[in-house]
């Protein structure tokens, strides 16, 4: 896989990275959730225009086992993941309006 991973959040038992295109386009964005015995339950969204095809999931699915979770795999049945494909409509975040403060 030729593709940059970043990590943009982190919590006490969830991560969210994701994964981008040498040119920096996002392809892939992955939410891994852990639980207390050990289980990982991953959510991967595959952005449509991001190269990634249904043909290539498995592999996105293999690769993202191998590099990011060295203690659970899909092998030893402690791993799955949801698989979304879609675009990015846009990013909302709360607007601060400073006179009603």
């Amino acid at each position: 896989m030729n593709f940059n991973l970043i990590r943009l959040l982190r919590t006490v038992s969830s991560e969210r990275f994701v994964l981008q295109t040498p040119q920096g386009e996002d392809a892939v964005a992955v939410d891994l959730h852990y639980a207390r015995d050990g289980r990982v339950a991953g959510t991967v969204f595959v952005f449509d225009g991001g190269g990634i095809t249904d043909e290539m999931v498995p592999d996105v699915l293999q690769y993202l086992d191998e590099v990011l979770l060295p203690d659970a795999s899909l092998d030893e049945q402690n791993l799955s993941f949801t698989v979304v494909r879609g675009k990015v409509i846009g990013d909302f975040t709360p607007e601060t309006d400073v006179a009603s403060a």
